[in-house]
């Protein structure tokens, strides 16, 4: 027999996951603030736009105020000093929970996530999400684990019912074009608005954007830019670009111009949306504060969470927004939100959603069965015996990824020969030689079948918790056999749980 992905499958592991320690690589930003933004209100004075530079900063100041942000970006040129880009590729998304779509953009089409028609023919609201970082790509980092202390996932949206577009810009992942640091990534979002309006089960007067990082600074350059979007909600902006990580300009660093176009301290008069700044106090502080003491546009609203850092805010923030956003219904926006619910949000116990999962069928069998989409396959079979060992790629600390299930096919020979058939024989094993706790008549997918929960150790003396599960098919027998480390508890019990009621028997 042999499984397929109802998607290509991801490229196979070579050894078994190990408990250990690590990240997802797409969710850790490339950039960092520089350190003298970091500091509390105790710290340095606040920062005014051209206390770090030149009096021709100031100058450049003043005379923005009240310009037409949109005129000026249209009509400047930028120089690009450096011609960036990379051909990473694209993973195939869940089936069924995004499309892989190609968005029309000023410089061709680019690539992106977005959420499927949930097919009830109503139009639902839907939230552009602009990830941290430099880069320009996509890749599975929506799909990763949402660690609560630093989700850059924007996975609360599309798990709490919110439909979720994560676009690339140019020159990310073969995409044409060039990386511009902050500049046609503007255009580009405006483009991603446009076609996420254009789909049938988008309500267009109900499409938000969000980001976080360098996708919150982008996310607030393109409040600044367009009025389209319902309302706008930005996570550790910069207010001058200047602050940022400027091994990643790849614009002429001579040319003062080209940092005013890229610095949202500059077009804050043009925001129209509700555009709500989060930050915590260790992040960039100093970058909100600068904001709330230039600003005079009632659009804007800042907050800063004590606490806090640049990263700690978004897992328990992203779920609150998330909920703001399903009930906002009216004909005008009607988010706000008070530094009361914020301190509540970031208070509350952390969640332990399921994960984005992928569509598995074994050919022969004609079974059909969901795990986590980050999960990889590898087979391990031999005659007589199909087995394949299903884990993730990735290393973090938590139950998606430390999580490992075999899956075995057999058949018996003689059922018969055992006492009450092999099921029945199995339950007693596990019962009387393993200790387990047994279900002796439970059904999956209404085929007749034993469950069990149980523990087990390895040679270096760790113990890990046991979910067990086996079904009897005509003459085959399906073992599902799931292993967590018992320091997760039973938190991984509800994964396991989703993946036997998703097995499918295909007539």
């Amino acid at each position: 027999m042999k499984l397929k992905k109802s998607k290509p499958l991801l490229a196979l592991m070579s050894a078994l996951l190990v408990l250990s320690t690590g990240a997802c690589s797409s969710q850790t930003p490339s950039e960092t603030s520089d350190s003298s933004q970091n500091e509390t209100a105790s710290g340095t004075p606040i920062r005014t736009p051209g206390s770090g530079g030149t009096s021709q900063d100031d100058t450049d100041f003043k005379s923005r105020q009240g310009q037409d942000f949109t005129q000026a970006h249209d009509a400047f040129q930028t120089k690009l000093a450096r011609e960036e880009n990379d051909s990473d590729s694209v993973y195939e998304p869940p089936e069924g929970l995004f499309d892989l779509v190609y968005y029309p953009s000023k410089v061709g089409d680019l690539a992106a996530y977005v959420s499927s028609d949930p097919g009830d023919g109503e139009k639902h609201p839907l939230i552009i999400w602009v990830v941290g970082g430099w880069g320009n790509g996509i890749d599975d980092f929506p799909f990763c684990y949402p660690q609560w202390d630093n989700d850059q996932t924007g996975s609360a949206f599309w798990q709490s019912g919110v439909l979720t577009m994560y676009p690339s810009f140019r020159g990310g992942n073969g995409n044409p074009g060039y990386y511009e640091a902050l500049y046609g990534e503007v255009d580009d979002i405006a483009a991603a608005y446009e076609y996420a309006a254009s789909l049938p089960y988008v309500d267009p007067d109900r499409i938000y954007l969000g980001g976080h990082s360098t996708g919150g600074t982008r996310a607030l350059l393109a409040a600044e830019y367009t009025d389209k979007f319902r309302s706008v909600f930005c996570f550790g902006a910069v207010d001058e670009i200047k602050y940022h990580n400027n091994t990643q300009f790849t614009f002429d660093t001579s040319d003062t111009e080209e940092f005013v176009m890229r610095s949202p301290v500059y077009w804050l008069d043009n925001i129209d949306t509700p555009t709500f700044l989060i930050e915590g106090e260790e992040g960039n502080s100093a970058s909100l504060r600068n904001i709330q003491k230039v600003s005079e546009n009632d659009n804007i609203h800042c907050y800063i969470l004590d606490n806090a850092d640049h990263f700690s805010a978004l897992g328990p923030v992203t779920w609150l927004l998330a909920r703001k956003i399903l009930e906002d219904t009216g004909a005008e926006p009607g988010i706000s939100i008070t530094q009361e619910e914020l301190e509540a949000a970031m208070a509350q116990d952390p969640m332990i959603p399921l994960p984005a999962m992928t569509r598995l069928t074994i050919d022969g069998l004609n079974m059909a069965f969901s795990c986590p989409y980050i999960w990889q396959v590898e087979d391990s079979s031999e005659e007589g015996l199909f087995r394949v060992s299903l884990y993730s790629a990735y290393e973090d600390d938590n139950i998606w990824d430390m999580a490992t299930l075999y899956l075995s096919v057999f058949a018996i020979d003689n059922d018969a020969e055992y006492e009450g058939g092999y099921l029945q024989e199995m339950a007693r094993y596990l019962e009387e030689e393993q200790g387990y706790e047994t279900v002796r008549d439970a059904t999956i997918a209404g085929q007749k079948a034993i469950t069990a929960l149980g523990t087990q150790h390895n040679d270096n003396g760790s113990t890990f918790r046991n979910l067990y599960a086996l079904l009897q098919k005509d003459d085959y027998f399906v073992e599902f056999d799931f292993y967590i480390h018992e320091g997760y508890g039973d938190d991984g019990d509800p994964l396991f749980d989703a993946i036997l009621e998703s097995v499918e028997f295909l007539e």
